[in-house]
């Protein structure tokens, strides 16, 4: 999948059985929109923003915020700044209510681009990086990725080597998030496919490639030089993606 069309969500967004919906967000829109978004953040959210010690980081951080409350108020009900949220042990935001239907969600952002994933049910991991230059790429897999993961990487050509590193780790963060683990769980504990044009999949968790059968896992491309990944525990699912637009 490259590129999402542009759409604005709109109150009452429908989220079927079976659908997981993608929502890419720019976070250097213009100063407005920043403002705008900015006033749906809650009194914590705010103070969280002015410790940023740089301008850029704040920005990134009011305007993921900001457009994550626009997308759980369409999905949800309510308004935006009406969104509350509690935290899992390792940092991760839940809806404070139970949204209707099991409203699952998951955001990333790397760089200036945020990827949020909505599924109803089962927990979501979303994850997304911005392909910057890695010519040590080879050097870091050697201390986080399996022994399969590591041939297949030394085996890829070229700068091809490059995104199968963040094909690899797009998947592994995105399954880590599902369970609520980020970097805490081993990186080599699971293999996932990487090699650009494989699809992608979990081959062994724990060795046990049974249970790995089970996750459903999802390649994406939001932008030019951003690639991302979805993980979710169980079924087929049918993904639909969307830039966010206010």
């Amino acid at each position: 999948m490259t590129g999402f069309p542009p759409r604005s969500p709109a109150p009452g967004e429908e989220l079927r059985p079976g659908e997981i919906h993608v929502w890419s967000i720019r976070l250097d829109p213009d100063p407005a929109e920043v403002e705008r978004l900015g006033r749906s953040l809650s009194a914590d959210e705010r103070e969280r923003a002015g410790r940023f010690r740089f301008d850029r980081h704040r920005r990134q951080y009011v305007v993921g915020r900001g457009a994550l409350r626009v997308l759980l108020a369409a999905y949800a009900g309510g308004r935006p700044e009406a969104v509350r949220f509690r935290y899992g042990h390792r940092g991760k935001p839940f809806l404070e209510s139970p949204a209707p239907g099991g409203l699952q969600f998951n955001l990333s952002n790397s760089d200036e681009l945020a990827l949020v994933g909505f599924v109803t049910g089962p927990e979501i991991g979303v994850d997304v990086e911005y392909l910057r230059p890695m010519p040590d790429c080879e050097q870091i897999s050697e201390r986080f990725f399996s022994e399969s993961e590591r041939q297949v990487l030394r085996s890829i050509p070229g700068r091809a080597k490059e995104e199968a590193f963040f094909n690899c780790w797009t998947r592994k963060e995105a399954y880590l998030k599902a369970v609520g683990e980020g970097l805490a769980a081993p990186l080599d504990s699971f293999d996932v496919t990487l090699a650009p044009g494989d699809p992608p999949r979990m081959l062994t968790l724990e060795g046990d490639a049974g249970r790995a059968a089970r996750w459903f896992f999802h390649h994406l491309t939001p932008a030019d030089d951003y690639v991302g990944a979805v993980a979710v525990d169980g079924g087929e699912w049918v993904v639909k993606a969307w830039s966010f637009s206010a």
